[in-house]
């Protein structure tokens, strides 16, 4: 299937490749990073690290899904058929299969606090005193729930189930050609608002100005780490997209421009974020993580005019990115069984998306009734997550690096970087230097730092 198929254009290979990129990641980590390591110093380096590091990686997991046209494995065993490289792409198909399994549950309770914004039930009885107390317990009994999660989670799977089945441009392409615009329509549209709140000046300015003493080594390998988890490197998605690019499709502008759209979701957010934080008087431990989606924004909005609507608009915002994420961790496996097992893409979507529904039911219910089921002290969701996200990934980015400085002829990866002469060969040097030597080491350092903690 892959390589057989094409974006239609060269938007919607943009739309669906930022989709791919564009998550949770970018709403709630980044603004707690940035608030924890000194606003705009954090986001200085993080820009660094996007620009010298993660746009690198992101070319040549681009040169290999583009130069192949295969999924994440067979990439691989194209240019190494005897050898064992092909593990690289099999633990990034792993791990993106087991990130989708408990980012579908975390999708799931974005869709019921979307709905429950639209029905007013989400701020039924919350008055002026206590708001943050009812919240607290409205997030832990939705995601300690049996039923709602578990709900929730199935008609996300049966949206990924949709939009996949329609192939790669009638789908995905079509799909983010609507929903990607419409994320930055609602992303600009909340930072107008949020500008106009009382204290957004104070909000802009602790976002923006640095604090340079809060640098330390934690700080960049912060920076890098979140760099790495918002471009989706490691994941096998940005293989599995680039098997779909014409062959005339400039990876480097490519790569640019992706990156910028993503860093532009992050800046935008942390515009939306501290300015509303600011002035409702939050304090800095409503940024962590889920506290900050569904306990400190319900605060924002209970406190706002057209409380239904602004809460409406932001789930329906998370939403979207949610549903482009959890469509490209889907088409990683749906790529795979297809081209391996030489299935058809309705058949393949089966074969990805049934499991999923145990594998969703079980995170979501070890939040809850089956939260007494330990893996080393961690519940299904945690230990997934740890597993997936901070040793699979920056093992398949490291191996992937590797793979292409030393192991792959250079011919290979400078014909798809130069693009038939049409990109400067100094730039495509350079951007191989940092792939064969750079890269490998700081993505191990981060994976290092990761485990010391």
């Amino acid at each position: 299937m892959a390589g057989k198929t094409q974006f239609g254009s060269r938007i919607g290979l943009i739309a669906a490749t930022v989709g791919s990129a564009v998550g949770l990641g970018n709403v709630w980590r980044f603004p707690a990073e940035a608030q924890s390591n000194g606003g705009a110093a954090f986001l200085l380096i993080y820009i660094a690290c996007v620009a010298l590091l993660g746009i690198p990686v992101m070319l040549a997991e681009f040169s290999l899904g583009r130069g192949t046209g295969k999924d994440a494995v067979g990439s691989f065993v194209s240019l190494a058929p005897r050898k064992k490289w092909w593990v690289a792409g099999a633990v990034a198909t792993l791990a993106s299969y087991l990130i989708l399994s408990f980012y579908l549950v975390v999708a799931g309770w974005t869709l019921e606090y979307f709905w429950q914004s639209i029905t007013g039930e989400l701020y039924a009885g919350v008055g002026t005193e206590g708001m943050e107390t009812n919240f607290r317990h409205q997030m832990d009994h939705l995601i300690t729930g049996s039923w709602e999660p578990l709900l929730s989670s199935y008609v996300i799977i049966a949206i990924n189930i949709f939009v996949l089945m329609k192939g790669v441009q009638k789908g995905i392409e079509k799909m983010s050609n609507i929903l990607m615009p419409a994320l930055f329509l609602l992303l600009v549209f909340f930072c107008i608002a949020s500008l106009t709140l009382p204290q957004a000046s104070e909000g802009l300015k602790y976002f923006f100005h640095p604090d340079f003493s809060k640098i330390t080594a934690e700080t960049v390998i912060n920076a890098l780490g979140q760099a790495f988890f918002s471009l989706s490197l490691g994941m096998g998605i940005l293989i599995t997209y680039s098997a779909y690019y014409p062959k005339k499709t400039n990876l480097i502008n490519t790569a640019v421009t992706v990156s910028v759209l993503d860093l532009s979701v992050a800046i935008l957010m942390g515009m939306i974020i501290f300015p509303a934080v600011m002035s409702f008087g939050l304090n800095d431990e409503s940024l962590e993580g889920a506290t900050l989606v569904f306990v400190t924004l319900p605060e924002v909005f209970a406190s706002m005019p057209f409380t239904r609507f602004w809460s409406a608009l932001f789930f329906l915002l998370l939403l979207v990115a949610a549903l482009t994420s959890t469509i490209s961790l889907a088409e990683v496996a749906t790529a795979f069984v297809c081209d391996r097992f030489k299935l058809s893409r309705r058949k393949g979507c089966w074969v990805v998306m049934l499991p999923l529904v145990g594998l969703s039911s079980l995170c979501s219910l070890s939040q809850g009734p089956l939260s007494h089921i330990r893996i080393f002290s961690q519940n299904i969701f945690d230990f997934l997550d740890t597993v997936a996200t901070n040793l699979m990934l920056p093992v398949a980015a490291i191996f992937t690096c590797l793979f292409l400085g030393w192991i792959v002829s250079k011919k290979f990866l400078y014909g798809q970087l130069t693009n038939k002469g049409r990109v400067n060969i100094k730039i495509s040097a350079a951007v191989i230097a940092i792939i064969k030597y750079a890269a490998p080491v700081l993505i191990a350092v981060i994976l290092i730092a990761k485990f010391l903690e």
